[in-house]
């Protein structure tokens, strides 16, 4: 399982992050994205859902400094383009 500590960066980082790891992995990898961006709760599952991948988990782990921490575990899926919107 690949892992990102996006935790700190604020929108669109972690979606950002995120992108960038699925597209050197291979489809049923697996990606654990930390984040601490409350917008990260919607973007990271229009990201996956317009991707093709399928967000799989979604658990607060913590704290850190002051902001809820939370894991996502996304499992990657056929490469698709993802249309601007």
């Amino acid at each position: 399982m690949v892992e990102i500590d996006a935790s700190g960066l604020l929108c669109p980082l972690p979606v950002l992050k995120a992108r960038k790891a699925l597209a050197a992995m291979v489809p049923g990898q697996m990606l654990r994205l930390l984040a601490t961006d409350p917008a990260a709760r919607i973007d990271l599952p229009h990201f996956c859902a317009q991707g093709g991948h399928a967000l799989i988990d979604e658990n607060v782990i913590g704290e850190r400094n002051g902001a809820e921490l939370r894991a996502y575990v996304i499992r990657c899926g056929e490469k698709r383009a993802i249309a601007p919107t």
